[in-house]
């Protein structure tokens, strides 16, 4: 049994929108398959957000980001879900991994030398929603903004192995949609 943290952080979860109907066949999956499953809605959650480098590094974290420490202390795998706005994640989320993924949590203070990975025996998947194909984002677009979470903030906190699924025309066909809703299942009953 797998301890897997879905951090849901699309602006608007709980809207009832496509990113939530993803989100609920991950869960079912991965329950149906014996695995404790926490859900953590970024938008649920009041994080201000960071004025300076000194008060990321030296000032303790709000209580908001305390408790979302927590949920990822707790798990052994997480789920990143969110859609692509503007080729990149929300502002939501970008405020979300500063507010948690600080110096003596996420890694040691490099202050001291090479910072230690402090998040080390996690994986994670992340998957992200677009309205253009998959392909065309990780192709033209060298889906830059997604490999920059997996590699400086998962790798570098030593989260590992990183997967990646993109989710391309979430506008599009039923058929396509129910496809990738009955993929996400599949993952979450196999905790991948």
């Amino acid at each position: 049994m797998r301890k897997i943290l879905i951090i849901h952080g699309h602006p608007d979860a709980g809207g009832d929108h496509y990113g939530d109907a993803l989100v609920k066949r991950y869960a079912e999956g991965a329950e149906s398959a014996g695995h404790a499953v926490r859900h953590h809605r970024i938008n649920e959650l009041e994080l201000p957000l960071l004025a300076s480098a000194s008060e990321w590094r030296d000032q303790p974290a709000p209580e908001a980001a305390r408790k979302a420490q927590e949920l990822v202390q707790w798990a052994d795998h997480l789920v990143w879900l969110y859609p692509l706005w503007m080729g990149d994640m929300p502002a939501l989320l970008k405020c979300w991994i500063e507010q948690v993924f600080r110096p003596g949590f996420a890694f040691s203070d490099a202050r001291q030398g090479m910072p230690q990975k402090l998040l080390r025996g996690r994986s994670a998947r992340v998957v992200v929603t677009m309205g253009m194909p998959g392909w065309f984002y990780r192709i033209v677009y060298r889906a830059h903004s997604v490999r920059s979470l997996c590699r400086n903030v998962l790798r570098f906190s030593g989260i590992r192995p990183v997967r990646l699924s993109l989710i391309g025309m979430v506008e599009g066909s039923q058929k396509h949609r129910d496809r990738w809703l009955t993929r996400m299942q599949r993952l979450g009953a196999a905790a991948r």
